[in-house]
């Protein structure tokens, strides 16, 4: 098999035996993203990092899942020279990864599509955030940024620009419909519009402090992205959460995943024209923040994981008191499910709309929810778990059909997992401390943290300075994987059917626009 002329190379980062590095040259570069494509595995990430002689090299890496490891090629090239082979090839998705990799530090890959991802004309085309200083806004010259969006020809067919601003309190994305009469003939989507600088701002902190910025590079996974970070981090200092740490973490990540299934699930029974079901899930939602609040201290959970385990910990009391809001919680969402099935104006919305078949999935690489919901069958709390998840072993739901009533039954079927393994870990909860002192990490060392996010697989690689500081360091949400995916499954649906289709996807847009 070729994958496995890898394994034997792979020289193993900080913290976890099963993601490992492998320098390569150009052509290994691309053999390795063949080699993984062709036995199914999935690109989790693609970034480049300026070396400390930025003005001369830098180094470009992908993140590759196989076989349940995790493979790095790291490919050394000259920061201002050719352009690196692009994996747009073997993963449709690098394109953009590809494209805001040289809005952000000027290397570029051959990927003909060179349009601008994330520099929106903010700052001149030879700027670069993670390679020069950039004016302030208001010094910034006023630029005409005309976008060469893909045009569509023919009789019948008109455009319909949606956004970037909405009328809701949604961060700015930009849609453009080509169409015929109300059926949709194409949809590109583009993204990045704030730019919040998260990238730079990561590298002016130390690294005992980046997980609080971690934590709000998408406020909806916050706690998926400080413990990917914190995993990283502890990586390359040697520290060991303890247990009773992480199963205080896994609480927390399946409370992050319950609040934002209750959420989405009455959120799609609105755009279906069931207020009913938004009404009924938003009063869960809220019963289970008020539960979080009463028991570990906050609604959601954007400071709950810290360097060395957890901020919090938890009485016996309010273990059980939040056992009791979770199990009720689920005990209603199983007479919905019942309520959404049965009604016949939601199934009508439901099926068959936003389809993305498996075999459309596999090739686009479409992961995390939305891709178990196309068949493909990943999940990194059991493909690729972390402590304690190898203990709870989680089942993983998997449907075929790839539209809204697919996505939506398996958010119907996690909400009841998690409920089961919240049950399990406060059952389970073992004593002792909660947090351990966190030493300097190694200077000028790499390492990967790993989480299986409610909406996918969260990845924060960390690399550090010699003096403890952050030299890179890249969180990469799976919208990027998924947003391109949402622009196949509108096509030959009707306008209106959009936000409902979207809305079943749930993408971030700030965990896109770093």
């Amino acid at each position: 098999m070729p994958l496995a002329r890898w394994w034997p190379r792979l020289i193993a980062l900080p913290g976890s035996s099963s993601i490992g590095t492998v320098d390569v040259d150009a052509q290994e570069w691309l053999a390795a993203a063949g080699d993984v494509a062709a036995a199914g595995g999935q690109l989790l990430a693609l970034w480049t990092t300026l070396e400390h002689d930025a003005d001369a090299h830098a180094t470009v890496r992908a993140a590759l899942l196989a076989d349940s490891r995790v493979l790095v090629p790291t490919l050394r090239v000259a920061a201002a020279g050719q352009p690196y082979p692009g994996l747009q090839g073997f993963f449709p998705a690098a394109t953009r990864m590809q494209r805001a990799s040289f809005d952000l530090t000027g290397v570029a890959s051959d990927d003909p599509d060179r349009r601008p991802w994330l520099r929106h004309a903010a700052w001149r085309h030879d700027q670069h955030p993670l390679r020069d200083d950039l004016p302030h806004v208001t010094d910034a010259p006023r630029m005409v940024d005309a976008y060469a969006f893909v045009r569509v020809d023919g009789d019948g067919v008109h455009e319909i620009p949606v956004g970037p601003v909405h009328a809701g309190i949604i961060e700015p994305g930009h849609f453009r419909f080509s169409i015929v009469g109300e059926k949709v003939l194409k949809l590109e989507e583009r993204l990045g519009y704030v730019h919040k600088g998260i990238e730079r701002r990561f590298s002016e902190l130390p690294a005992l402090e980046g997980h609080r910025l971690a934590a709000r590079v998408s406020g909806d996974s916050a706690v998926a992205y400080s413990w990917a970070y914190c995993q990283a981090l502890e990586g390359l200092s040697g520290a060991a959460p303890p247990e009773r740490a992480q199963y205080l973490r896994a609480l927390c990540l399946e409370l992050e995943r319950l609040q934002n299934h209750l959420g989405d699930l009455g959120a799609l029974g609105n755009d279906a024209g069931f207020a009913f079901g938004l009404a009924q899930f938003s009063r869960l939602k809220e019963e289970l923040l008020r539960a979080m609040h009463a028991a570990i201290g906050q609604r959601y959970l954007l400071d709950a994981i810290v360097p060395g385990g957890t901020a919090f910990d938890l009485r016996d009391s309010a273990a059980a008191t939040l056992g009791a809001a979770v199990h009720g919680i689920g005990q209603s969402v199983l007479e919905l499910r019942r309520i959404y099935d049965e009604h016949a104006g939601v199934r009508d919305r439901f099926v068959g709309a936003g389809e993305v078949t498996p075999e459309l999935a596999r090739r686009l690489g479409l992961i995390g929810l939305a891709g178990r919901a196309s068949g493909q069958a990943v999940d990194l709390r059991t493909d690729h778990p972390c402590a304690p998840y190898d203990v709870l072993r989680p089942v993983k739901y998997v449907q075929q059909a790839g539209d809204v009533a697919a996505r939506v039954a398996v958010r119907f079927d996690e909400v009841q997992e998690s409920c089961r393994l919240v049950a399990a870990i406060l059952s389970l909860l073992p004593q002792g401390d909660v947090r351990v002192t966190v030493p300097s990490p190694r200077q000028r060392a790499l390492a990967i943290g790993l989480v299986e996010g409610w909406r996918g697989p969260v990845l924060v690689t960390l690399e550090t300075t010699a003096d403890g500081g952050i030299h890179r360091c890249h969180p990469h949400d799976p919208s990027w994987q998924n947003w391109p995916v949402l622009e196949h499954a509108i096509i030959g649906n009707i306008v209106p059917d959009f936000p409902l289709i979207n809305k079943s996807f749930n993408l971030s847009y700030s965990g896109h626009d770093l």
